[in-house]
């Protein structure tokens, strides 16, 4: 919702600023600029990216779009379920431990928390890391730099479609000059015409830079952005979970854990230490049941 307002302001501050020097609006249709910018900026990003960064970079602008991520809610709900797990792994048997890792989709713990249970990713991640718990003999400094490792790929997976398009940005004002030398090459080839005809050829070329110079700036450029900030904020609950987990195997009680992840949340998402005990309860009373 904010990429579609702050695009309006945008456009309405350009076109109403140039409406009020007194310029032609009608001038700036020149759809034969568009297809030039716009079909040179889709066939280079198809040349220069796999095909997965393409679907990637697709499903990234929808992401960008609707901005969501992870909210307080979301937290409380992770933080719940690792107090679960941790429990479970303290004072249950190995193997009813391993009944949930094993089989997330049929664990009472992972079902009672739908937003974990639903990001597969990060489902096989928590199961990945607390079955090396169960293991007993890994050390917690091997296993965090393991868990460095996993996070540090997830993220460069998921920045591939920000620098896809962050690159395409950047390439815009190019080829709006490409499109305005088009447009001057037309533009010489009527040289003997009116003032008239010939100053109407140069304003339609000049079209170009302004609209890949728009683009990039005003459109592709804070869209890629925006793209960066929300996926950077979906890794977030990545390292919610590594603190959490690392401190248990240093020894932490699964309490004590839950406040090593808590701190790893932004303050603004950051829940308060009352309502992480309130979940720790909720979830106690949820197992003993």
């Amino acid at each position: 919702m904010g990429i579609i307002i702050g695009l309006i302001i945008t456009l309405g501050c350009v076109l109403g600023g140039y409406m009020a020097m007194g310029g032609y609006i009608m001038v700036l249709a020149q759809p034969w600029e568009f297809v030039i910018i716009g079909g040179a900026a889709i066939g280079t990003f198809l040349v220069a990216n796999p095909m997965e960064v393409v679907k990637d970079s697709g499903k990234g602008l929808g992401e960008a779009m609707s901005g969501k991520t992870p909210t307080d809610t979301d937290y409380m709900e992770l933080l719940g379920l690792l107090y679960s797990l941790l429990r479970e792994v303290k004072n249950k048997p190995k193997n009813e431990v391993e009944g949930h890792i094993d089989n997330p989709e049929e664990s009472s713990i992972f079902q009672a928390h739908p937003m974990v249970f639903a990001d597969v990713p990060l489902r096989n991640f928590i199961c990945d890391y607390i079955r090396l718990i169960l293991v007993g003999n890994a050390r917690p400094h091997e296993v965090e730099a393991l868990m460095e490792e996993e996070i540090g790929t997830i993220r460069h997976e998921r920045m591939e479609a920000v620098h896809a398009l962050t690159t395409i940005g950047d390439g815009l004002p190019a080829l709006g000059i490409v499109a305005a030398v088009l447009g001057v090459v037309k533009a010489m080839g009527a040289i003997d015409s009116s003032p008239e005809v010939l100053g109407g050829l140069i304003g339609a070329a000049l079209v170009g830079t302004f609209v890949g110079i728009f683009l990039s700036y005003a459109v592709v450029g804070p869209i890629a952005q925006k793209l960066k900030i929300v996926r950077e904020q979906k890794l977030r609950i990545y390292f919610v979970s590594k603190q959490t987990l690392i401190a248990s195997m240093n020894g932490a009680m699964p309490q004590i854990a839950l406040e090593f992840g808590r701190k790893a949340i932004a303050s603004h998402n950051r829940p308060s230490i009352d309502q992480v005990e309130e979940q720790m309860m909720n979830s106690g009373s949820a197992q003993a049941a």
